[in-house]
């Protein structure tokens, strides 16, 4: 019984941290949120005024020691990244999605905040990668990893013109990662999963955070232009891949580390 309260205990913690490595998407999701149901500035458009707020989020995260600065590079980067893959997904040619409301700081159809939505995606991994001391086992060649996320970025914009590759892509994954490791320390004890099954639930929970930016009017996409309906499941595959370019940016930023101990199953003993 001590054992499965410790389980318990180290289980709770677990998410507790996992909170905390959220932060920075957790907060534009609340700002998004209550900015939707509630915002009172007329002489500042909504999109405008998230930009703002997560610049100034971020400045406080930096200011607080709550993020380093190598963290917040990978956030950098990862805006830059998402913005020209932005300009060309909401582009008039493309219109895969769009924003509907007004705003001044933007490029083209695309608000300056969008950016920082892809961004918390690497603030997660940048903070949870630190948070949980992650390691490695039996990780691929980097050189590998490299070229495929240069394929799956590469067919987030080729496959509105030649045949969508996302499936070999997503098959090319599984058999470069097929045994590959994560090792996580939550107290003392490192355990371990499929690196794979670890994408997938980070791509899940994504799915469910754009489905409630979608109902707070962030962007829409065109089968939700009379009225909000749920993202379909399948959209899932494009997470999946978005999942594998981030975390191999963030490998290229905070180096690959291999297990130097025991590590424990997820099931208490």
């Amino acid at each position: 019984m001590e054992r499965y309260r410790e389980f318990l205990y180290e289980f709770i913690l677990f998410g507790l941290k996992q909170a905390y490595a959220c932060i920075f998407g957790g907060f534009l999701l609340l700002v998004m949120v209550v900015t939707h149901y509630w915002y009172p500035m007329e002489s500042l458009h909504r999109y405008d005024f998230i930009f703002i707020a997560a610049i100034v989020f971020q400045l406080l995260l930096l200011a607080f020691k709550l993020e380093t600065f190598k963290e917040a590079l990978v956030i950098i980067v990862f805006h830059v990244v998402a913005t020209v893959m932005e300009l060309f997904k909401t582009s008039d040619a493309i219109q895969s999605w769009h924003y509907p409301e007004e705003f001044i700081f933007g490029i083209q159809n695309v608000p300056l905040f969008t950016g920082f939505m892809y961004s918390a995606v690497g603030s997660y991994l940048a903070r949870v990668w630190r948070i949980f001391d992650f390691r490695y086992s039996n990780y691929p060649k980097v050189s590998l990893t490299v070229l495929l996320v240069v394929g799956v970025y590469i067919n987030f914009f080729s496959h509105h013109f030649i045949w969508d590759f996302r499936w070999l892509l997503l098959g090319l994954a599984a058999a470069l990662f097929h045994s590959t490791r994560i090792h996580f320390k939550v107290i003392k004890t490192h355990r371990s999963m499929p690196l794979l099954f670890g994408w997938f639930l980070v791509s899940l929970f994504i799915w469910f955070a754009e489905n409630i930016a979608t109902f707070a009017n962030i962007w829409i996409y065109p089968n939700q232009s009379q009225g909000w309906e749920m993202v379909p499941l399948a959209k899932l595959s494009s997470w999946y891949l978005l999942m594998l370019l981030s975390f191999v940016l963030v490998t290229l930023v905070n180096g690959l580390r291999e297990p130097v101990i025991k590590t424990a199953s997820l099931q208490p003993e």
